[in-house]
């Protein structure tokens, strides 16, 4: 790993670029590495507590059909059962939009994906449950279940979704079309963004590219299954235990769903093992609670790897039309962009961040983006690292690659000459603070990776090829909590709201330990329950280590206010004498009066006792986002279709590194699941609207065999929105691999493959069609 630092000074009024860390920037062992290391952690499906029951979900085999009856009397009458239920034990939700950070989503819409009442829209979807003494008695009490069903004709793609007299996912959606209502439709959404006068620049550009790019829906890859247990309590409350990457917002989405007061419902997160995206929404909370009210005891489900694929959101797959025009210069003047995405059976494919980064890595005076949110016969989608952005910046990028061979400019001068910088303004309205994306590129083109040849292919049926790709991510700030107990022996306490999905425990606490003077091993920090925390968003949009961060560093500051205040009651001085640095305490009025941030918690008992303190922030936006540049280079076997990858470099603009192996860990991971999309990773869908590889043998996700090591080159350019100059960097990473793997094909093969994955089938037929008949 090499890092590059931004040539210009913070404006932070806080820190500034010049500022020393002593915990920052270091790499700590993390806090929670021996629990997991050692199986001590408890996730999701280990929770065990007395008189727990378990449960299983009966899903229907089919992609559309009518729900005609549901016999339950055989599976009720089993012994062992203890309780059943369908849709018509589900409260009617209230029509409410539900904002869940990365996820926007209607509680109607929540409520029907969880358990089917009247229709199955997708293969997979709940159409009842049951609640056994154990797994295996309830898993054949679903046979005893009885479904008459009338199979309905459904749509799949896109296409067969936006065609005239299409088969409809729901009679009554009412879509928008750039803020006109329309009826009878599968579009839920049309937004538009739009500067300038694109029309008339193409008129007058030198060079025009245009390419169409098809992207298949991929799953996240996390490892544990979706798990959900609930216990509702004879008083009418709530509590549930589930791996989840926002509890706050799993509370307000049962909330409206089973119509009952937030306040009695208390979520407990539990470890979770991987996410991305796709723990956000809920999916058996709602049935283990109903379950639990029905039979009296707690009840635990989780989803076996099928129902994951079936009835979980993937990202979405979708169609995107790029077309961009430059002058003679190479500089770019007009650009167009159509992005169809879909959503699944409900709204929600992420078309908005789809148009906010389609041309956020490049200045374009005329512009027009349409994006289109497409229900579809399958599960709904959901967040996947970066959610809309990947699939946009793979035609976008394709694009401006094939500009490159056309006008003969080095692709790294093209980014350079375009690149957007602070002060610009993207399509969608808002101007660029200070940003990185030019020192991404500059730290590519620098690179030893950049300036190395290509070498040889290793067998006369191989060839080679360079790509590179930029990427961009706007990332949230929103809403977090964290609050410090300071101990007598110079320990504290960080308690969080925020699930740890990456490290954040390490990186909140070193960011806290930066400002008290002390080592981030003296930080204890602790993810608890929605009673015990105030409001914290979730874990996604690359705002943890930036909003909950700034959090702890505004609990850590007010831990300093108020020990300068017991500073001064053991020196019988006035507060304003008290000085603090680098963990001393220092007496302003006298000479030789020092006390370590330690020696002073050993006499809070006679200052005043316990000190406590809570940060509480609501940061809107993030500050410009994280922009990241990779370069990739190929072989391809021309015999086979077979691609590896040689050597893989990413740059990413970390704004200041807190934990800089986690960044690093963040870029290769990012990186890694770019290339399986790429490559590998598509749901095959058979006519009959069934996912047909729906394991993780057929479902091809890279492993260590398929992937070079990454290299990573942290750039740092310091957000000016967090005191430390602190950037999100969980998502960024994962924007240019695809069209970085596919200018690299393009550069060996001299055809350009459009359609992802670029499978070894897809590449055979791209040779054999450049070859003719």
């Amino acid at each position: 790993m090499t890092s590059k630092t931004g040539s210009k000074k913070s404006e932070s009024k806080k820190t500034g670029a010049e500022r020393k860390f002593r915990v920052v920037g270091t790499r700590p062992i993390r806090h929670d590495g021996w629990d997991k290391v050692l199986g001590r952690a408890v996730f999701g499906a280990d929770i065990k507590l007395p008189g727990l029951v378990h449960g299983a979900v009966l899903r229907s085999p089919y992609a559309h059909a009518r729900i005609v009856k549901i016999d339950l009397s055989k599976a009720e009458a089993a012994p062992g059962v203890l309780a059943v239920m369908t849709g018509a034990d589900m409260p009617i939700a209230a029509s409410k939009v539900l904002d869940l950070g990365e996820e926007v989503t209607n509680a109607v819409f929540a409520s029907d994906r969880v358990m089917a009442r009247t229709k199955a829209v997708y293969k997979g979807h709940p159409v009842a449950a049951v609640a056994a003494v154990d797994h295996n008695v309830a898993l054949e009490a679903l046979r005893l279940i009885e479904v008459s069903y009338e199979v309905l004709p459904h749509v799949v793609t896109i296409e067969q979704a936006m065609a005239p007299g299409a088969p409809l996912v729901h009679d009554d959606l009412v879509g928008s079309d750039i803020g006109e209502r329309v009826e009878h439709t599968n579009v839920a959404d049309h937004i538009r963004y739009e500067v300038g006068d694109p029309e008339a620049a193409f008129a007058e550009a030198a060079t025009i590219v245009e390419l169409e790019c098809r992207v298949s829906r991929a799953h996240q890859g996390y490892i544990e299954p979706q798990n959900a247990t609930a216990l509702w309590h004879q008083d009418g409350k709530l509590t549930v235990w589930t791996s989840t990457q926002g509890s706050f917002s799993q509370r307000n989405s049962l909330s409206s769903v089973l119509m009952m007061p937030a306040s009695s419902i208390k979520v407990v997160p539990m470890e979770i093992g991987g996410g991305f995206g796709g723990k956000i929404g809920i999916y058996l909370e709602p049935l283990a609670a109903i379950l639990s009210r029905k039979c009296g005891h707690p009840v635990k489900l989780v989803m076996e790897r099928r129902d994951v694929f079936d009835a979980t959101g993937p990202g979405p797959g979708g169609i995107i039309r790029v077309k961009m025009g430059v002058d003679a210069h190479g500089v770019i003047t007009a650009a167009t962009a159509d992005i169809r995405y879909g959503a699944g059976a409900y709204p929600g494919a992420s078309i908005n961040p789809a148009a906010v980064c389609v041309f956020a890595c490049y200045r374009v005076p005329n512009a027009r983006i349409d994006a289109y949110d497409v229900v579809i016969n399958l599960s709904k989608t959901a967040a996947y690292r970066a959610p809309g952005s990947p699939q946009a910046s793979f035609a976008t990028e394709t694009v401006v690659d094939e500009i490159c061979r056309r006008i003969g400019m080095d692709p790294a001068e093209f980014r350079l000459l375009n690149a957007t910088r602070g002060g610009d303004r993207r399509t969608d309205g808002p101007t660029f603070p200070r940003i990185g994306n030019v020192e991404t590129v500059e730290a590519i083109r620098g690179s030893a990776h950049y300036r190395a040849k290509l070498g040889r292919a290793s067998s006369p049926t191989k060839k080679r090829g360079r790509g590179m790709a930029s990427g961009y991510w706007q990332g949230i700030g929103n809403k977090s909590t964290v609050t410090i107990n300071v101990n007598n022996d110079g320990v504290v306490s960080l308690i969080e709201g925020s699930a740890d999905i990456g490290g954040t425990r390490t990186s909140i606490a070193m960011q806290a330990a930066e400002i008290l003077g002390i080592a981030a091993e003296d930080v204890h920090p602790a993810v608890v329950d929605t009673d015990s925390i105030g409001y914290t968003d979730l874990t996604a949009g690359s705002r943890t280590t930036y909003a909950t961060g700034a959090a702890a560093i505004q609990a850590a500051e007010q831990v300093v206010e108020e020990m300068k205040k017991r500073a001064a009651l053991v020196w019988e001085t006035d507060e304003a004498n008290v000085r603090f640095a680098d963990g001393v305490f220092t007496n302003g009025a006298a000479k030789n009066q020092h006390l370590t941030f330690k020696e002073l918690c050993g006499k809070l008992d006679t200052t005043g006792g316990h000190v406590s303190t809570t940060g509480v922030v609501n940061i809107r936006g993030s500050g410009g986002g994280s922009f990241a540049t990779h370069l990739v280079d190929v072989e391809v076997d021309t015999d086979t279709g077979k691609v590896e990858i040689l050597r893989y470099t990413a740059a990413q603009d970390a704004g200041k590194a807190v934990h800089p192996a986690y960044v690093e860990g963040q870029m290769e991971g990012g990186a890694v699941q770019g290339i399986g999309w790429a490559l590998n990773e598509e749901y095959v869908v058979g006519d009959d609207g069934v996912m047909q590889n729906a394991t993780f043998l057929d479902y091809r996700m890279p492993t260590s065999l398929d992937v070079p090591m990454i290299d990573t080159i942290i750039v740092e350019v310091p957000n000016e929105r967090h005191p430390f100059g602190v950037r999100g960097i969980g998502e960024t990473c994962i924007v240019p691999p695809m069209p970085a793997i596919s200018n690299a094909l393009r550069d060996a093969l001299g055809v350009r493959l459009t359609e992802l994955p670029m499978k070894p089938g897809r590449i055979m037929a791209a040779l054999q069609a450049q070859a003719g008949p």
